[in-house]
C-alpha cells in the first residue's frame, strides 16, 4: 500500500457536522440576547428617562453577544 491509497482509505465521507455545530453554538447567544433585551425593556419601563442610555448599552451587549455566534460559525467552517 502506498501513501495515497492509505490517505484515501482514512478519508471520511460524513458531512453536515459543521451545520449541527453552528446550530448548537447559536443557542447560547440566542438565549443571551433574549435575556439582555428583556431586561433592557424592563429597565426602560421602570425608568423611562434612562431609555437612551439603556438602549445604547443594550446594543453594545448585543454586539458582544453576537460575536460568540460568529466565532461559532467560524469554528464550524474550520473544524
Amino acid at each position: 500500500m502506498d501513501i495515497v491509497t492509505l490517505a484515501q482509505a482514512t478519508e471520511s465521507t460524513v458531512s453536515g457536522y459543521g451545520a449541527i455545530g453552528y446550530g448548537l453554538a447559536a443557542i447560547g447567544p440566542g438565549i443571551g440576547i433574549g435575556i439582555l433585551v428583556g431586561k433592557t425593556v424592563e429597565g426602560m419601563a421602570r425608568q423611562p428617562e434612562m431609555a437612551g442610555t439603556l438602549r445604547t448599552t443594550m446594543f453594545l451587549g448585543i454586539a458582544f453577544t453576537e460575536a460568540l455566534a460568529l466565532i461559532g460559525i467560524v469554528a464550524g467552517f474550520l473544524f
